[in-house]
């Protein structure tokens, strides 16, 4: 018999139809220049940059000149919200309602595609609750990960299965009391030494705030990543143990504690919560010499670093593996003192547990209004390019057109997501995921800040002052020609010094000129320095999340400081 006749190759474009949206705008101007034909349309849709040449469809895909982009965001249509309207075209109050993002009637009026016309429009107005930053800070074996762990087992979420397991497998490796750091602690490598490698992230909320946790590694050998942690945060929680030798070994010279701390100030974190941990070891036993002990020497440090130790600093005993202190306060009979201490302020704390101390701090400086800034800290490609970033000033939203620096390029807002829930705008604070239309992963790097107009600088060289910490043992001064690696944000970028213009020693005298000629540990100075390449930045007065730096050598932080001066802009 003859061999049956090959399929007819309309099928071929049936599966590109069926998976069309109808709804979408581009495809219902498509269809529309194609004369109602589906399989033009296809065609027109597989040749992207044909389609430039129609007005109608320049216009959805935002190919206008310059003077576009700098238009206001607001006027941009989401597809969401073009859907609704298409869906109820007779009913314009309610379409404007749907657009204006409020009550529950309108909503439920619109039929398709109900899941994302209520993500989109319910979530933002829904969550009014401000959302903070923690990040877990402190010397090796701390125990930040633990308490970390707890918080989310206490807060509910996680669930008592889950906990049993990670019981039985702390058992497995000799390590008991670790089940609870496996929440945070998530691969083998991590497991099986007893440290944070990387920054661990998770998220619980209370009846007043939403909260991102960030468990920074407490090793010597990763403070990198410390870095990247402590950058996005807003609150610093540094855990100090209270058992002997722990806390002396954390504080004393080489010790996490003390880098950590001037880092988490140097970054930007607004409030410190110090939680001396670990009070129910048996060296200790919730006692209040040791307690004081450890605030003694806490202190002065903490206000050398430039905390105002009465209003940014609190502190408070806690037990993160048993939970006391963390969600529920610590028995009276076992901890007599610690009511009386929070009643009367004496610890600059007025509340008796960590969870309720973290939904009474305010939060300042969270501008909606200013222009758009969110540091990049990654980005993958998933159906196209998606930023990860905090959005530190300014409102993103769908629809919006943006500026990425230092490489100027432009693009528009397809999507925004904040803690994996897709929203119709993020306000400032918020941990973001942001799709950008066109961008390939080459054009978004860490580092890098996405903006609106005017855009923040991008340059290679700037005028900074600063702090010496401390200095590599082969080179006891900072001189020109000192090299280091540059970090702020998510930027780590190779600088040298390269002109000294200031110095001020302890005692306060300040050389200037050719007397300027180098400083010293604990000496400040304002000086240039160059970067390999061009980094984001502000002034500290402009943007202070954008001025802060560190400078870093050999795993030890040498300088931390702010930006004063930028090169001026070049003319056109």
């Amino acid at each position: 018999p003859p061999p049956p006749p090959p399929p007819p190759p309309a099928p071929v474009e049936e599966p590109d139809d069926a998976m069309m949206d109808e709804t979408d705008p581009l495809w219902i101007a498509v269809l529309k220049i194609a004369a109602g034909d589906r399989s033009k349309a296809n065609r027109m849709i597989a040749n992207p940059d044909s389609l430039l040449q129609y007005p109608e469809v320049a216009a959805l895909l935002g190919g206008g000149g310059a003077e576009e982009w700098e238009g206001d965001g607001d006027a941009e249509m989401d597809e969401v919200t073009y859907a609704a309207e298409q869906l109820a075209v007779d009913d314009a109050p309610a379409a404007a309602v749907a657009a204006d993002a409020p009550a529950a009637p309108a909503v439920a009026a619109v039929a398709a595609p109900p899941k994302a016309v209520k993500k989109q429009v319910e979530l933002a107005p829904a969550d009014p609750r401000e959302h903070i930053n923690l990040v877990f800070i402190g010397h090796v074996d701390a125990g930040k990960s633990t308490l970390s762990g707890n918080i989310l087992y206490l807060t509910g979420n996680v669930d008592t299965r889950t906990i049993e397991r990670y019981e039985r497998e702390a058992k497995d490796l000799n390590r008991e009391s670790w089940f609870l750091a496996f929440i945070m602690d998530t691969n083998e490598e991590e497991r099986a030494k007893g440290k944070t490698v990387e920054v661990g992230r998770a998220y619980f909320a209370t009846d007043h705030k939403r909260y991102t946790i960030l468990d920074a590694p407490g090793h010597k050998n990763y403070v990198p990543n410390m870095i990247m942690g402590a950058s996005q945060a807003d609150v610093g929680v540094l855990v100090i143990s209270a058992r002997k030798g722990e806390f002396e070994a954390g504080f004393d010279r080489g010790g996490q504690t003390r880098e950590h701390a001037m880092l988490a100030k140097t970054l930007g974190v607004d409030f410190l919560v110090v939680v001396i941990n670990k009070m129910d070891d048996p060296t200790v036993n919730w006692g209040r010499t040791r307690f004081d002990e450890c605030l003694a020497e806490l202190k002065p440090f903490l206000k050398s670093c430039g905390y105002k130790v009465k209003k940014e600093v609190k502190f408070m005993p806690i037990s993160g593996l048993g939970g006391d202190n963390v969600l529920k306060e610590v028995d009276p009979a076992v901890c007599p003192w610690w009511k009386k201490c929070y009643t009367t302020g004496e610890t600059n704390c007025t509340k008796p547990t960590l969870v309720s101390l973290l939904d009474s701090l305010k939060m300042a400086g969270r501008d909606p209004e200013q222009p758009l800034r969110i540091p990049v800290l990654d980005r993958y490609t998933e159906r196209g390019t998606i930023a990860m970033g905090k959005v530190e000033a300014g409102i993103v939203k769908p629809g919006q057109k943006v500026t990425i620096m230092p490489t100027r390029l432009q693009y528009k807002v397809d999507a925004v997501w904040a803690n994996e829930d897709p929203v119709d705008a993020a306000r400032p604070g918020e941990n973001v995921l942001v799709k950008l239309a066109g961008a390939g992963l080459e054009d978004v790097q860490k580092g890098y800040v996405i903006c609106t107009a005017p855009a923040c600088r991008a340059v290679a060289k700037l005028i900074v002052s600063l702090y010496v910490v401390d200095l590599p043992e082969h080179c006891p001064i900072l001189t020109v020609g000192f090299a280091a690696i540059y970090h702020a944000h998510a930027i780590e970028e190779e600088c040298v010094i390269s002109k000294i213009f200031e110095t001020t020693d302890k005692k306060g005298r300040t050389r200037k000129g050719e007397g300027a000629a180098f400083a010293k540990v604990g000496m400040r100075a304002v000086c240039m320095v160059e970067c390999a390449r061009s980094v984001c930045c502000e002034t500290y007065t402009d943007k202070p999340f954008l001025g802060r730096f560190t400078l870093r050598s050999e795993g030890k932080t040498i300088a931390i400081g702010m930006v004063t001066k930028l090169p001026p802009k070049k003319e056109n």
